[in-house]
Formats: C-alpha cells, sequence, structure tokens
C-alpha cells in the first residue's frame, strides 16, 4: 500500500526523505514570505543574551529604589508620630504651668 503522505501526516518523519514542498501553479510565485535566514540570527541571539544579562540588573536597580523610598517614608513617618508626641507633652507641661499660676494668683 503506497499512499502518498499529506503535510499533516507525512509517509516518514525523516526530513530528508520528505519530497521537497513546490508552489501550486495557482499561487503567484512572489507572494509567500521569504525564506527566514540566520545570517542576522546571530547578532540579534548575542544582543537579546546581553540585554537579557542586563535585565536582573535593572531589577535590583528598580528594587533598590523602590526599598530606599519605603525607608525615607518610613523614617518621614516615625518623625512625625514623634513630632506629635512630643507636641502633646508640650501641652501638657504649658497646662500643668498655667493651672500652677493660677494656683499661685488666687492665693
Amino acid at each position: 500500500m503506497s499512499t502518498a503522505g499529506t503535510i499533516d501526516r507525512p509517509v516518514t518523519h525523516e526530513p530528508h526523505k520528505q519530497a521537497p514542498m513546490t508552489s501550486s501553479a495557482s499561487e503567484p510565485s512572489g507572494s509567500a514570505t521569504p525564506a527566514v535566514t540566520t545570517i542576522g540570527a546571530t547578532a540579534s541571539r548575542q544582543n537579546r543574551t546581553r540585554e537579557m544579562q542586563l535585565i536582573p540588573e535593572a531589577l535590583a536597580r528598580a528594587h533598590m529604589h523602590e526599598r530606599r523610598r519605603e525607608a525615607d517614608a518610613e523614617r518621614q513617618a516615625v518623625r512625625l508620630v514623634a513630632a506629635r508626641r512630643m507636641q502633646r507633652r508640650a501641652e501638657r507641661v504649658s497646662m500643668r504651668a498655667r493651672r500652677a499660676l493660677a494656683m499661685a494668683v488666687m492665693q
């Protein structure tokens, strides 16, 4: 049984034993996309590799920038809480001094 294979089910799976693909007569000769060449592939692959090697550095830089910003915001929040605490303490001391002065004047 010698049936011709199709693209989906070739007679053999070995590429060198398969018949080469030919264009049909109904298809214009220049309509197909050009064959992929590997001339520029090596250079682009090396460039992509270099860029991919720099990605972790950029991520680390962005991460450290974000951590620094968070630390600055945390320090500012701590300073604000301390300032409010000192302000309340100063108000209590001021009220105590006013009361003491009022008591001294009343006697």
